[in-house]
C-alpha cells in the first residue's frame, strides 16, 4: 500500500512538472511572437518616418548663373550644389564646397553632439537628412537619388528579418 501511494506521487509530481514546462514553453513562444511583431512595427514606424523626411526635403539648387530654385530634393542629380541655412535639413549626401556649419546628425548616429562640417580637408562629408544648426553651407550632391544614406537606410530597416531559433520554429 505504501509503494503504490508513492508511486502514485512520483506520477503527480511528474505531471505537474511536465505541464509547467510545456505552459513555459508555450509562454516564451508567445513572447517571443510579441517581442518580434514590436519590432518589426517600430522598424516600420522607422522607416516611414525617413520616407516621410526625404520625401518633404526641398533643396535650393544653385544654378551656373548664380540663381537659386527651390526642387524637391529626389530630383538632385550628381554635381548640383545646394544651399543650406541654418535650420533646413540637408536634401542629398554630399561634400560641402563653401562655409562652414555644425550639423545635427543624430537621426543618423545617434550621437547628441552636433559635429563641425566644413569646405575642403575631411569633415567635408555631409549625409542628406541631417540638419544644419548654425550658418550657412553650400553642398556638392555626390549620391544620386535612391542610392544615398538615408535611401540605404530604409532598405535596411524594411528587409530586416531576424532569424528563428529552432525552438521557435518547433
Amino acid at each position: 500500500l505504501r509503494f503504490s501511494r508513492d508511486a502514485a506521487t512520483s506520477k503527480s509530481a511528474e505531471n505537474v512538472f511536465v505541464g509547467l514546462v510545456t505552459v513555459f514553453r508555450w509562454l516564451s513562444v508567445l513572447f517571443a511572437t510579441f517581442a518580434e511583431a514590436m519590432a518589426e512595427g517600430r522598424g516600420k514606424a522607422q522607416a516611414a518616418t525617413l520616407r516621410k523626411t526625404r520625401a518633404e526635403t526641398t533643396a535650393k539648387r544653385r544654378r551656373s548663373d548664380g540663381s537659386v530654385e527651390e526642387i524637391p530634393a529626389s530630383r538632385l542629380k550628381v554635381g548640383d550644389e545646394c544651399i543650406v541655412v541654418a535650420g533646413q535639413v540637408i536634401p542629398s549626401d554630399g561634400d560641402v564646397i563653401e562655409g562652414i556649419a555644425s550639423v545635427d546628425e543624430s537621426a543618423v548616429t545617434g550621437e547628441s553632439a552636433p559635429v563641425i562640417r566644413e569646405s575642403g580637408g575631411d569633415r567635408s562629408a555631409v549625409t542628406g537628412g541631417t540638419k544644419v544648426l548654425s550658418d550657412v553651407i553650400v553642398v556638392r550632391v555626390t549620391a544620386r537619388p535612391g542610392e544615398t544614406f538615408l535611401d540605404r537606410m530604409i532598405a535596411l530597416v524594411e528587409g530586416a528579418e531576424r532569424p528563428k531559433p529552432p525552438n521557435e520554429i518547433a
